[in-house]
């Protein structure tokens, strides 16, 4: 493997939207992004789900995230429990 593919992550997503509320004219997105190389898939409930998904391996590559969206993952992780 080169170091190319050693720091290639990739995967496959699939969204669909299926229904627009009356209420307040919103679509709500649902889907599965799968991690290729290792297999591990998960549902999504909303789009937000993709970078909750995506970063653990981004940073696992050794990349430092903004400080922003450290906090927006500490956040989505709190609201988990």
């Amino acid at each position: 493997m080169d170091l190319f593919e050693a720091n290639t992550h990739s995967f496959i997503i699939k969204i669909w939207r299926e229904e627009v509320s009356a209420d307040t004219d919103q679509a709500t997105w649902r889907g599965h992004i799968t991690h290729v190389p290792g297999g591990e898939r998960r549902y999504l409930i909303g789009l937000g789900d993709l970078s909750t998904f995506i970063i653990p391996y981004i940073e696992e590559m050794g990349v430092k995230l903004a400080l922003w969206w450290r906090v927006r993952q500490w956040l989505n992780r709190r609201n988990l429990h």
